[in-house]
């Protein structure tokens, strides 16, 4: 159940990217006019996730293209087509791009932790 506030009769914006029951997260479809091309639909994502796998699958050789839309700006969903060169499927090639960009973002918060606790220390050395 959505949380209302009735002050600005407006909805928390995090519940905008909640799945409800029997939502699904990621639908795809082959495109039958491109082969080796496929469309994946990503509901409750905007140009974040959009961007950041589009950017990434560009760095495969065996991808040949990938692009994103969002189809209505008021509707957080959007579309990413992905052609590859048939050495890989489309969809093998969104999930290596899932698992590189998971473990990017886990080296990112391993060094901004480190970076974040070398500042303390050097704050703290500083007051002494």
């Amino acid at each position: 159940m959505k949380s209302h506030n009735p002050a600005d009769n407006q909805f928390d914006r995090f519940e905008l990217f909640l799945l409800g029951d029997g939502e699904k997260k990621v639908t795809w479809k082959l495109d039958t006019r491109v082969p080796n091309t496929a469309i994946f639909t990503f509901n409750k994502e905007d140009h974040t996730i959009g961007n950041l796998l589009s950017k990434r699958l560009h760095k495969y050789p065996t991808v040949k293209f990938a692009g994103y839309q969002i189809p209505h700006p008021l509707f957080a969903t959007f579309d990413l087509r992905v052609s590859t060169d048939g050495s890989v499927s489309p969809k093998e090639a969104i999930v290596q791009a899932c698992r590189d960009v998971v473990q990017d973002l886990e080296v990112f918060s391993r060094e901004f932790t480190k970076e974040m606790e070398l500042k303390k220390i050097a704050k703290a050395g500083g007051e002494a």
